[in-house]
């Protein structure tokens, strides 16, 4: 059995507590010699932290389409590494892959169904920009803008982005009259047990009747046809230089709760990522 280190969910928060690094920690844990049919051995690269795993930290997430993390289990989220040994017959090793569902650990045997295999070559070989600029924060931002943001080529439009430190927010970049509130995500009130989106003041809910303003949710999920040509045009720009990216890295898996920690009150710039393992 090989030796791995992983991380497990130490404790929650509670619905109106602030995340802290102490709510996850380290185990050595070990993974099997042998990998069974249509499995496959990863070494991880990156992981990412997002403000959504906020809810996963919670009992009821609130949402159908995220599942809760269970306390003393390893956990998951965004990840990107490279095939070592593989028994399914889409992988080779030495293929980069990613997943949504990438366990916070070393290394880690994994259903091949739930990797995608990636071309290192739309980041430049900068793997981390496939959980942050070619991945999915990506696709929110151009997707949602041109899904929900109403745009019109060769027009004098305002763009304002009320979170623009984020991962999506320094990618998207509203608020005159007839304008859009193109709704996804309020790190604000992610510590808060409120329904989302929260509930506007008759006040500001006055303010979007008299200037026509529409005010509709985003979920990136929804436009999984898109995701391949988005993904595509998102490449071309970061070669072209057309989108400027910035990152905030921690090394270490050990560091990944402080990093959640961190993120979570605003201390990254960027995408916030965990190096986990050097090429």
């Amino acid at each position: 059995m090989a030796l791995i280190q992983q991380v497990v969910l130490n404790s929650r928060p509670g619905k109106n507590g602030e995340p802290v690094a102490e709510n996850f920690r380290m185990e050595e844990g070990c993974l099997p010699e042998d990998l069974q049919e249509g499995q496959v051995k990863v070494r991880t690269r990156f992981l990412s932290v997002d403000p959504y795993m906020r809810c996963r930290l919670n009992e009821d997430t609130g949402t159908s389409y995220l599942l809760p993390w269970q306390v003393s289990s390893v956990v998951d989220g965004g990840g990107v590494g490279v095939v070592e040994e593989s028994k399914h017959q889409m992988f080779r090793k030495c293929d980069v892959v990613t997943s949504f569902s990438w366990p916070w650990q070393s290394q880690a045997i994994v259903d091949g169904k739930i990797l995608t295999k990636l071309d290192p070559e739309l980041v430049d070989g900068h793997l981390s920009h496939f959980l942050g600029v070619v991945g999915m924060p990506g696709l929110t931002s151009l997707l949602g803008v041109r899904e929900k943001g109403h745009v019109k080529p060769g027009t004098n439009q305002t763009m304002v982005v009320s979170g623009a430190a984020g991962a999506c927010g320094m990618l998207a970049g509203q608020m005159n009259k007839n304008s859009h509130i193109i709704l996804c995500g309020q790190i604000s009130q992610y510590n808060k047990d409120v329904p989302y989106p929260p509930t506007l003041p008759p006040h500001t809910e006055g303010i979007l009747k008299e200037r026509n303003i529409t005010r509709e949710r985003f979920i990136v999920l929804n436009y999984s046809d898109k995701y391949d040509t988005g993904l595509v045009q998102l490449s071309q720009w970061l070669k072209e230089g057309k989108l400027k990216v910035r990152e905030t890295v921690v090394k270490g898996l050990e560091n990944i709760g402080a990093a959640f920690q961190s993120m979570m009150k605003g201390g990254n710039i960027g995408k916030q990522i965990v190096l986990v393992s050097e090429g």
